[in-house]
């Protein structure tokens, strides 16, 4: 299985390391592919929606496509972010907000309604789950049906502080979140995912989307058809 990491921290911590135990259990080191957010794409989103008309005019599309074509291309994808103030880390957000366009309101991925993906987040207290919320809303308007979550409190400001306990009850959480990816042989497209493309369609037939590029883009996939992407 192909697999792409991205981390919303450039250190190897807490976050990291469980991230990294998930992913070793289900591919080889060769088919691993890894992010380090800032040090991959330290830019903030401008906001000026040059990306709507084409992907190629964002003014960070060299470092963003050189992530997401490797995303793309990947089966399954984990994401790691230590919780900062109970939510996912800024350079995390920076990440999401840059690839606001692959959301279903504006052009999708076909390949993404295939994908697994696993949200893995750390803090010494509280806060993991609104941290993992801000990346599993993303996957979900990605298009991608089934995302896997891992929060845990690890009592501790690094990896070499969390107690071999702590420890051990991770080695064997993580292994069972390998062994679902590993047993899943066909990824499903659930109710919820169809309907919001349903209601993205719908909009774009109406010409409530962000302009003729958009609607273009759906009339090319045949998704004001009959076609639809998990099929």
């Amino acid at each position: 299985m192909k697999l792409v990491m991205i981390h919303g921290q450039n250190h190897k911590g807490s976050s990291y390391n469980i991230g990294r135990m998930i992913a070793n259990k289900i591919s080889g080191e060769e088919d691993i592919v890894e992010f380090f957010l800032p040090r991959d794409l330290n830019h903030f989103c401008l906001g000026c929606y040059e990306c709507i008309e084409d992907d190629a005019k964002c003014p960070f599309y060299e470092e963003k496509n050189k992530i997401m074509t490797a995303v793309e291309s990947a089966d399954v994808l984990v994401f790691t972010t230590p919780t900062y103030c109970m939510r996912a880390s800024a350079p995390m957000k920076s990440f999401i907000d840059l690839t606001f366009d692959y959301w279903m309101v504006h052009r999708p991925r076909k390949c993404m309604f295939s994908k697994q993906a696993i949200v893995v987040s750390t803090a010494a207290g509280n806060g993991t789950k609104t941290a993992i919320k801000d990346i599993t809303n993303t996957l979900l308007y990605w298009g991608v049906p089934s995302v896997m979550t891992y929060g845990i409190s690890v009592q501790a400001m690094n990896w070499n502080g969390v107690a071999d306990k702590k420890k051990q009850k991770i080695e064997k959480d993580t292994t069972k979140i390998a062994n679902k990816v590993l047993k899943t042989k066909r990824v499903k497209t659930g109710i919820k995912t169809k309907s919001i493309f349903m209601m993205m369609r719908m909009m774009q037939k109406k010409g409530w989307g962000s302009g003729e590029a958009e609607k273009e883009y759906w009339e090319q996939n045949g998704w004001m058809g009959k076609e639809r992407p998990w099929k």
